[in-house]
């Protein structure tokens, strides 16, 4: 394995475990930090970016949600709704996601984040 290897796959996993720690954390956003950490320490090319934080989210949020399900019961009646709407929300962007440009999609990524960093940043919590 040459020396250029390894410190992607250094990279990768330490993208990897910071990932899967916030998403364990805080039941989510693992990818907030995967994609900036795939692009600076893994040097994945821009296009690959999204559909591998796709690809690696989904079983870290599975292995969340079984360690979750172990110390408390989850509330399906709740999350019902938003499962099938965060589903046709995925079939939708996975159907139409090449149409938009990586510099459109690392925009609207931003302007995620600014919003929620100065919704958490103001919200009092209950």
């Amino acid at each position: 394995m040459s020396e250029i290897s390894k410190k992607r796959l250094f990279g990768a996993a330490a993208a990897g475990t910071a990932a899967g720690t916030i998403n364990g954390l805080l039941g989510g956003a693992g990818g907030l930090l995967l994609i900036p950490g795939l692009s600076l320490l893994a040097k994945l090319p821009e296009d690959e970016l999204f559909p591998v934080s796709v690809a690696v989210m989904l079983p870290t949020t599975m292995v969340s949600l079984m360690i979750c399900a172990f110390h408390h019961p989850l509330p399906f009646k709740t999350a019902w709704p938003y499962l099938i709407g965060s589903a046709v929300g995925g079939i939708l962007s996975g159907i139409g996601g090449k149409r938009i440009s990586v510099v459109w999609l690392h925009r609207l990524f931003g302007a995620l984040l600014l919003w929620g960093g100065v919704r958490a940043l103001w919200q009092i919590p209950s």
